[in-house]
């Protein structure tokens, strides 16, 4: 199954058509870190995370992982864990996972530079959103939506950004 992030405010999954965001930006094929812009590409979907004290454990596919207060995600394209799952409550130059808003409630890693090269955009994830503003580069749907999503997809899907 491929997702298909078709333009700015909507994604296909099978048979339905969902309203998203993206970036403030729109797409870009050469995505840079802090550039406000969703990457242009086909990429897997990597990892559920999820607050469980909020959303009790989604039935899913996907790899799963419990959101807890030292989960963070590295965008310092100077460190050698960059684009990457690490475990710290250190708040310089880190997505935390674990927010007072209901934004990462539930929160899918994308495969987007995997291969970790500097720069070239870090934290690109499908979250959730109540108002559909534009994000930094992630792509946000609204949680009704996303638990749709959620019972679609599996280890093999894809999602296709622009």
């Amino acid at each position: 199954m491929i997702i298909h992030v078709k333009n700015k405010n909507t994604i296909i999954i099978d048979d339905f058509i969902l309203k998203c965001s993206i970036g403030k930006r729109g797409f870009n094929l050469n995505k840079v870190e802090g550039d406000n812009s969703t990457p242009k590409g086909i990429f897997y979907l990597e990892k559920l995370y999820f607050r469980k004290d909020r959303v009790g454990t989604p039935q899913c596919k996907l790899s799963k992982k419990i959101i807890t207060k030292n989960i963070v995600w590295c965008d310092d394209p100077s460190s050698k864990e960059y684009n990457e799952e690490i475990y710290s409550l250190d708040k310089n130059a880190k997505e935390f996972f674990y927010r007072k808003d209901h934004t990462y409630d539930y929160l899918i890693t994308i495969s987007h530079n995997k291969n970790k090269v500097p720069h070239k955009g870090s934290a690109i994830f499908l979250h959730l959103t109540k108002n559909y503003k534009p994000t930094a580069g992630c792509i946000a749907l609204k949680k009704k939506d996303f638990e749709i999503l959620l019972k679609l997809i599996n280890p093999k899907t894809k999602i296709k950004i622009g």
